[in-house]
């Protein structure tokens, strides 16, 4: 009888003598060992990440010169909470942001289900037209905007850049929706209609639960990009439409003051905020 081996590892018998064959690594593993991967790494990590260092570090300097540091203070931060010019950009970026969030997770509620239900073909070519905001230079979209608006004789200002901030939300708040969609159960849909529900609700009692996290996670995702947005907003910021990157765009231009830090800080800690809890959110399981 021919002497045998267990394996362990997988169960298996394997014939004494034979050769087991080596077991396949990993891509993370095989990566690690790749020649000055982490020498790479931490290049990339330091040019990402210490230039924002500088920004919040100097934020807290005492000189108006913002790289002559010569104390610690607070007081940049409270100047820049107490002006009234600050509070109204922030003011007109939250209420785009917010309009721009909740239509966009509309209509990408929407296009998703839609998608879903599409033939393959007309599901990427739908898809390619839908995600064109991701890959189109953000300049180019904007100037298109603006010519647009202007064709059409619409005032720029607030009402002109939520539009805008809307129409090229739409895919990022769609990424989060439709991955969440994709991963449902179409038993559930199938068993509810055998049960006599509506198509009403089915949406109302199914769909949007198992859709929350993705829902949350693409408006989140949706706020901090139109938030965050700079050259649309310049483009079409007309008389009383000056955003919060708009606003910090004039004080660079007038002088780089540790307020320009503060402020600066202010926003990358919300943007980080934000981006942390759309992200721990998108990752919940149903």
């Amino acid at each position: 009888m021919t002497d045998t081996i267990n394996n362990q590892e997988t169960g298996r018998v394997t014939p004494a003598g034979a050769k087991r064959r080596p077991q396949a690594r990993g891509t993370g593993e095989a990566l690690k060992n790749f020649p000055t991967f982490w020498f790479v790494s931490m290049l990339v990590f330091a040019f990402l990440y210490i230039p924002l260092l500088f920004v919040v570090g100097y934020s807290f300097n005492a000189n108006r010169v913002v790289t002559v540091w010569t104390g610690f203070t607070f007081d940049w931060y409270t100047e820049v909470l107490q002006n009234r010019d600050i509070q109204r950009a922030l003011w007109n970026s939250i209420r785009v942001a917010t309009v721009a969030t909740i239509a966009s997770v509309i209509f990408a509620m929407g296009l998703a289900i839609g998608l879903l239900r599409m033939a393959r073909l007309g599901k990427t070519f739908a898809w390619g037209l839908i995600g064109a905001p991701l890959i189109i230079p953000e300049i180019v979209f904007a100037i298109g905007s603006l010519a647009l608006f202007v064709q059409l004789g619409l005032e720029l200002g607030i009402p002109a850049i939520t539009l805008a901030h809307t129409a090229f939300c739409i895919p990022f708040a769609l990424l989060p929706i439709r991955a969440r969609l994709q991963s449902v159960d179409m038993a559930v849909y199938e068993a509810a209609a055998d049960l006599g529900a509506n198509e009403w609700t089915i949406f109302r009692r199914i769909t949007l639960p198992l859709l929350a996290p993705g829902i949350v996670a693409g408006a989140l995702l949706a706020f901090i990009i139109s938030l965050d947005d700079f050259i649309v907003s310049y483009f079409l910021a007309g008389p009383g439409g000056t955003t919060l990157p708009v606003y910090i765009f004039g004080m660079i231009r007038n002088a780089i003051t540790p307020g320009v830090n503060a402020l600066s800080t202010l926003l990358l800690v919300a943007t980080v905020v934000l981006v942390t809890v759309s992200f721990l959110i998108s990752r919940r399981k149903g």
